[in-house]
């Protein structure tokens, strides 16, 4: 019953309709039509996606109003629980403005301030190489700027982020079992599940254990940021000479030909995000089955990581983001231990029938294929 009241709200959130009032905009520029969701208008913000795994949708939220900003002394305005929605009235809400100076330098990643004369971004669109379409719907955009669609964070302008509105990311989660010194795959002693292992990386910036993802350049496709990122993190690809990533390329073709799914698509709870911009990510799940390629990766630490190493999956893991949440659902799209405190029933009779409801090729959920890459995916 859970599972059809989540599909039918899943279906009711992604209906969306584009109004035909427009935001305000420099005069240089056409009109933006302003855009409305059921996310902010029927009180079903995208957090609710992943509120039945982890927690409630407005603990979830949290991590998007943490003060200090993340690398500033810069303070959020408080924001309680009970105003995080855009539907309830706040006329009192002044909300602090900031940007990174490392944003407002426009480096190649970054948009221009938004009320430059030149910019004139396509919001809900793919504008030029630049995806400005959320995974999750709709957005709306007020006085020239996206709004947030998970509600109010405290703080205006982008913060780190380069884009207004969604910016994209990759989370590559690379799994396999963990085994004794015989090779025997080890079960955990209370849930009788086999324990799963994933690649983790130790961030720079806060110090937090999480997957080793980043930031989908213009114009590049998913599966690329994903061998990207992970060999920039997890293998330090960019300290090595030309012949050792030759060799490199050898093992991430084999990893990445791996059998796999996608596990997310949409919106994450990054202490990044702002009332202006926001992380989303396609989190995908390699899985080597045997070890046989993944016990012999060369794990070392590189680029925004100053550690790499397997970590068992439970509920114990404290992660980045919601990254625990993507976690969570590959142990027990895979069968493999999460928790001592939810067997025998939960892994089988609750996430997996929520997926069996959900089209493979819909965002914000989990999707069941699990398949083998095809010379397009690469």
């Amino acid at each position: 019953m859970a599972g059809h009241h989540l599909a039918k709200a899943l279906a009711i959130v992604s209906l969306t309709v584009t109004l035909s009032s427009a935001a305000v905009r420099p005069r240089s520029c056409p009109q933006i039509l302003a855009s409305w969701s059921w996310f902010s208008s029927h009180g079903i913000p995208p957090n609710f996606i992943m509120s039945g795994l982890n927690g409630s949708a407005e603990n979830l939220h949290e991590k998007a109003r943490t003060s200090p900003y993340p690398g500033s002394k810069v303070e959020r305005s408080p924001v309680p629980h009970e105003k995080v929605s855009w539907l309830v009235e706040w006329p009192e809400y002044k909300p602090v403005e900031y940007t990174a100076a490392s944003v407002l330098a426009q480096p190649t990643w970054a948009d221009p301030p938004v009320n430059e004369r030149s910019f004139c971004p396509k919001f809900n669109e793919k504008d030029g190489l630049v995806e400005r379409r959320s995974q999750n719907g709709l957005y709306e955009v007020e006085n020239g700027r996206p709004r947030n669609p998970a509600g109010r964070t405290g703080l205006v302008g982008r913060g780190l982020l380069g884009r207004w509105g969604p910016n994209h990311a990759a989370d590559p989660i690379l799994t396999r079992w963990k085994r004794d010194s015989k090779g025997n795959k080890v079960i955990h002693p209370v849930s009788g599940r086999n324990i799963l292992q994933f690649v983790a990386i130790k961030r720079k910036d806060c110090g937090e254990w999480a997957i080793p993802g980043g930031m989908v350049d213009p114009g590049e496709k998913i599966s690329t940021t994903l061998k990207r990122e992970f060999s920039e993190e997890a293998m330090n690809s960019l300290r090595k000479s030309r012949a050792e990533i030759q060799e490199l390329e050898k093992q991430l073709h084999m990893l990445f030909s791996q059998e796999h799914f996608v596990v997310y698509k949409g919106y994450v709870y990054d202490p990044r995000n702002t009332d202006n911009a926001w992380i989303e990510t396609e989190a995908v799940n390699y899985h080597d089955e045997t070890g046989e390629v993944m016990d012999h990766l060369p794990l070392e630490a590189g680029d925004d990581a100053k550690k790499v190493k397997w970590l068992d999956i439970n509920d114990k893991l404290k992660l980045y983001a919601s990254h625990s949440q993507f976690i969570q659902l590959v142990a027990e799209k895979r069968g493999a231990h999460w928790s001592e405190d939810m067997y025998p029933t939960s892994l089988d009779s609750g996430l997996e029938s929520r997926v069996n409801q959900r089209p493979s090729n819909e965002c914000g959920w989990m999707s069941k294929e699990l398949r083998t890459p095809t010379e397009q995916d690469r």
